[in-house]
């Protein structure tokens, strides 16, 4: 008996080891924000009851993430239209959110990339007030107005707030100062990391800041997003990107990440990202929660 126990126990490990060894494994990749771990998170947790052995770095930089998926090393990262035409592409030319998609798309299909079907979500820069701020001036609604606002009062108090990526990048603050004719100096602004910068705008110790359109820190501390009224910033429009030569091995995944990237909208978005930066909830905890309030068959 306890030679016929052993060998079904033998007989089940082995199958379940070839069960484990017949799930394809996918490579995911997430930046280093929020926004990104949660959505590699929810991706991963979503393709596993699918059947997938889906596994997830997490903390790239931009190009060290597009060169490992480029390279082979990864499958599958969500990726952002603009970042792809700018920094990747390298196009300057102003093009709405479907014309950005179809553009990298068709770019990226010459390396080897796929675009999936995209999220209803774009995570774009903008500029912000303080509530303080905002209800002093209720004059200051755009870009246009806080130009105004900043060449009437050029005391050292109103000061702007900016991430040091953006501050110096030629499609960052050069560009944004050239087309508002903003007078924006370096006694006037601050460059400090992302994150800071929501705390010097929650604090009041800046009079405007840079801010990201879908951080669930907008609605947490108040900030009035000022509408980019000359459309310099480009649109931001999420959607799962995937080697075309994985996707060649697994053509189901398509119509499997559609139904997820229709669940993202900007409300969406920076409700999952608040539960994180500003409730302090772990991304996996997070992710299982929303994917148990949004079933997909």
């Amino acid at each position: 008996m306890k030679k016929l126990t052993l060998i079904l126990s033998c007989i089940l490990l082995c199958a379940g080891i070839a069960q484990a060894a017949e799930k394809p494994v996918i490579r995911i990749g997430a930046r280093v924000f929020t926004e990104q771990t949660l959505l590699a998170e929810i991706t991963s947790q979503y393709l596993r009851t699918k059947g997938y052995d889906a596994r997830v770095t997490g903390g790239l930089g931009s190009n060290l993430a597009r060169s490992a998926q480029e390279s082979g090393q990864l499958d599958l990262l969500w990726e952002y239209t603009g970042v792809s035409l700018v920094a990747y592409n390298h196009i300057d030319e102003k093009l709405d959110s479907a014309q950005s998609y179809a553009r990298v798309k068709e770019l990226d299909a010459k390396k080897g990339l796929t675009w999936l079907s995209p999220s209803r979500f774009s995570n774009t820069y903008a500029l912000a007030l303080p509530d303080k701020v905002a209800r002093e001036h209720p004059e200051i609604n755009n870009i246009s107005d806080l130009t105004k606002a900043m060449a009437a009062d050029t005391r050292e108090h109103r000061l702007v707030a900016l991430d040091t990526e953006f501050a110096n990048r030629s499609d960052g603050l050069a560009g944004m100062v050239k087309l508002y004719d903003m007078n924006l100096t370096r006694e006037n602004t601050r460059q400090m990391d992302a994150g800071l910068v929501y705390t010097a705008l929650r604090n009041g110790q800046v009079f405007a800041g840079l801010v990201y359109t879908t951080d669930g820190r907008l609605n947490a501390f108040k900030l009035k997003l000022l509408e980019d009224d000359l459309h310099y910033f480009p649109d931001y429009t999420a959607a799962p990107v995937i080697r075309q030569e994985y996707l060649d091995q697994h053509p189901q995944l398509a119509a499997e990440l559609k139904p997820l990237a229709d669940l993202f909208d900007d409300a969406t978005m920076r409700q999952l990202n608040a539960r994180v930066d500003v409730d302090h909830e772990s991304p996996s905890a997070v992710a299982a929660d929303f994917l148990r309030q949004h079933p997909i068959n």
